[in-house]
């Protein structure tokens, strides 16, 4: 039985220098219908750290400890205790199911000697497209990215699987409404003023995207959402479902009451949407995943206890009667609101002042046990750095569908980091193809 060494993914983490980009092939990827091709041409200057280089590699066991701990985490918040004990402090509009799960669950991890470590949980993580763009530009630079060393999944058949994610929530939806089944025919991609978003080249990518498939599709401002006649509108067309890339997770946004009111309602289906939130991305449910006697009072099996005890780091809410000895630890912590999104408000406690100590006291936030990022070898502009990553499973229906990795320096991934950004993961190859080939860990004069 052959295995594939974490250490041999460390070696080519640390030691390796490719830059596995071909930015020919990227700009291709993402020009190939006639209307994005202005985006492919001008993204190296719009968005200048938006992509990396080089590549990320993991091992077999890191793959499969990632799938083990999503899967585990899906099974947990779908307990039915789990939504007794959760929904109570949602909102209003959280409460009923209409039918879709939510697409693009992002799970955030560290890599760590002992193996993943779950940082965070998203029910909107962006990037997906970008990444599967980003997959089909990578070129073979060294002995080593031969036919042994490949990605984890099939990236010829990812973006349909994405489309059929969609319509796999668009027949939920039907379903949870009594409705007989009929095909999904329009898509509104939404944000507030999504032209100004940051990752807005991927709404673009998942318009074209839809409309291959024959899926009518717009990017338009939330705000501009129309109910008229008992349906959901953009302009004159009419909706089956929103893909909903915005930051109000409760949808309590006076520009947003369309919107709301056709998911509250049932008039069209919405994804990512309150539910999906309320019972997956609060900064509470790291606390409560990685407490045994919380898994434990859920009723959630022993195996699954643990692999959440292994993957998920302890964290406590911050209280007043805590704050003491919290701040004695908080060079071992990581603070978050709980309420936060996209890294805002978050700080290493070895990094506090007592002025933003005081600003955690009186705000709601969790205290983490500190992950340390791993670290990736890289040359930029002719000098040799390390930069962070951490990498992130977008998964459905508790499947991870893709792994990517994000770049950065600093306290938080940022996107602003010369050399860094997105980064594929890619599988290191099997210690028995290294034998074989009579190939040694990689070293710098064999990986440059």
């Amino acid at each position: 039985m052959t295995h594939t060494s974490p250490a041999l993914a460390d070696a080519l983490n640390h030691h390796c220098y490719c830059k596995t980009l071909d930015v020919n092939l990227l700009s291709q990827a993402i020009g190939r219908d006639p209307r994005l091709r202005d985006i492919a041409c001008t993204l190296a200057q719009t968005h200048p750290h938006l992509f990396s280089n080089t590549a990320v590699f993991v091992s077999h066991a890191t793959v499969q400890a990632v799938q083990n701990a999503v899967a585990a985490i899906e099974r947990t918040l779908s307990l039915p205790g789990w939504a007794a004990q959760v929904l109570p402090a949602a909102s209003a509009i959280a409460q009923a199911d209409h039918g879709p799960m939510g697409v693009f669950m992002g799970y955030d991890f560290h890599l760590t000697p002992t193996g993943p470590q779950l940082i965070e949980i998203n029910t909107n993580a962006g990037g997906a497209m970008l990444n599967a763009v980003l997959l089909r530009a990578q070129a073979a630079c060294c002995d080593l990215m031969d036919t042994t060393l490949h990605a984890y999944g099939n990236v010829s058949t990812l973006e349909d699987d994405f489309v059929a994610m969609f319509q796999a929530e668009w027949a939920l939806f039907l379903q949870a409404q009594g409705q007989a089944p009929r095909p999904l025919r329009s898509i509104a991609i939404v944000d507030q003023a999504p032209d100004s978003q940051y990752l807005a080249p991927e709404f673009s990518l998942f318009a074209q995207l839809f409309k291959r498939h024959d899926i009518e599709a717009v990017v338009v401002d939330a705000a501009s959402l129309q109910l008229r006649d008992g349906q959901l509108f953009s302009d004159t067309l009419a909706l089956d479902l929103v893909y909903n890339r915005l930051t109000d997770f409760d949808l309590s946004a006076a520009d947003h009451t369309a919107l709301a009111q056709a998911y509250a309602r049932g008039l069209a289906a919405v994804t990512p949407h309150p539910r999906a939130h309320a019972l997956r991305a609060n900064k509470q449910h790291l606390v409560t995943l990685g407490q045994a006697a919380a898994l434990k009072a859920l009723g959630l099996d022993a195996a699954d206890q643990r692999t959440l005890l292994a993957a998920v780091p302890a964290s406590e809410r911050v209280s007043p009667d805590h704050a003491p000895e919290l701040w004695e630890r908080r060079k071992q912590l990581f603070f978050k609101p709980l309420d936060g999104f996209g890294a805002r408000a978050v700080y290493r406690g070895d990094k506090l002042t007592k002025k933003v100590w005081e600003q955690i006291q009186a705000g709601d936030y969790i205290a983490q046990t500190l992950v340390p990022p791993p670290l990736r070898a890289m040359q930029i502009d002719g000098a040799t750095t390390e930069l962070k990553f951490d990498v992130r499973a977008y998964t459905y229906a508790g499947q991870v569908q893709l792994l990517a990795a994000r770049t950065y320096s600093g306290q938080t991934t940022n996107f602003r980091t010369p050399g860094g950004g997105f980064a594929p993961v890619l599988l290191a190859p099997e210690l028995s193809d290294l034998a074989q080939q009579g190939m040694l860990l990689p070293d710098s004069k064999r990986c440059a």
